[in-house]
This record gives C-alpha cells, structure tokens and sequence, in this order.
C-alpha cells in the first residue's frame, strides 16, 4: 500500500491566444510542449523533490521513489507532463512510468495505491480532482477543481499508518517568480 502521494500538475503551457508558444527541449516550437517558463519549472522541481542537503521546504513532501505522468495517445498528445518531471526521474535513475492516459484515472489510481512507498503524479489539472477524490475515497477532503492559472502547487495525500485514511495538504511550490504562497 502506498504512503504518500504527492500530484502536480504539469509546468507552464502555450496560451490560448497564442502569444506564450511551447517549445521542445531543443528550442523548437510544439503546441504539445511545455514554454520556456515551464522548462524553467521542470528544472527547478528536481530541487524541490531532490534538496541538496535534504532540506525540503515543506515537510510534508518527499523524494519520490516512483514517478507517473501520462501518456501519449490518440486523444492527448501533450508531452507536458512527462517533461515536466523527466529531468527528476532521470536525476532519480527512475524509469517514468507512462502507462496510462489521460482519462484512465481510475486505472491511474489503482496502480499508484497497489504500490510501496512515496509516489509522484504529473497529469493534467482538469482530472487532478478525480485523482484526489479516488485516492482519499470522497469529493470533500480536497478541491474539487485545480485553476487554470496554476502551475504551482503539490497536492499532498499522506496514508495513516495502519489505516485505509489519508490526510490532504497543499503544499506551494515557491519556485518561479509569480508563483503563489497560497493554497487553492
């Protein structure tokens, strides 16, 4: 059973008007593709998973020892989340795990709760609720939406030892200029 979950979302994304572009590690543009800003954001979320020293600026988070995002499909062909946490899984020498897609967070859950240890999710902020939900069992612990406009938070769910609870917390990044001190 696992002990803690911890759920981002995935860095910064091009804008709908088209002025923000996403482009590949490379410098190329790619609507699929996170902007430089959420480049800087993958970056620095190493940092924030990995402290030097080991000093983490909330303790309520951990060095995961798995690391899920989504993955690529017919209906959902954004590479956001998988590069938002690449450069931590492979700091980490941790294989991504990439199996399931968007619209399989039932399925998402099932994986993450079947497993040991500490667990971080990327995924898309929409169903990041329907995460939450599934993982603590009810629509009342944890918002139930994510905004758009936020690229800065982990969600938290911590197992209670010898128990079927979890106990939620939102933890702010604090990484980027702009980012938020505040909780959703």
């Amino acid at each position: 059973m696992a002990k803690k979950i911890m759920v981002i979302r995935h860095a910064e994304r091009p804008d709908d008007a088209g002025l923000i572009i996403g482009v590949t590690i490379e410098g190329r543009p790619d609507s699929e593709d996170l902007t430089v800003a959420g480049w800087q954001r993958s970056g620095a979320l190493v940092g924030l998973f990995l402290p030097p020293g080991g000093g983490f600026i909330d303790p309520n988070l951990a060095t995961p020892d798995a690391i899920f995002a989504s993955g690529i499909g017919p209906h959902s062909k954004s590479q956001r989340p998988q590069h938002t946490v690449g450069p931590l899984a492979a700091k980490l020498g941790l294989q991504l795990n990439t199996n399931h897609l968007k619209g399989e967070e039932s399925k998402l859950v099932d994986d993450v709760l079947a497993s040991d240890g500490v667990t971080l999710i990327a995924w898309e902020h929409q169903a990041i609720p329907l995460i939450g939900n599934s993982i603590i069992g009810n629509n009342t612990s944890c918002p139930q939406s994510w905004p758009g406009n936020r690229f800065d938070l982990v969600w938290v769910f911590d197992q209670v030892v010898g128990s079927r609870e979890w106990i939620f917390h939102q933890v702010p990044q604090r990484l980027l200029a702009g980012d938020s001190s505040e909780p959703v």
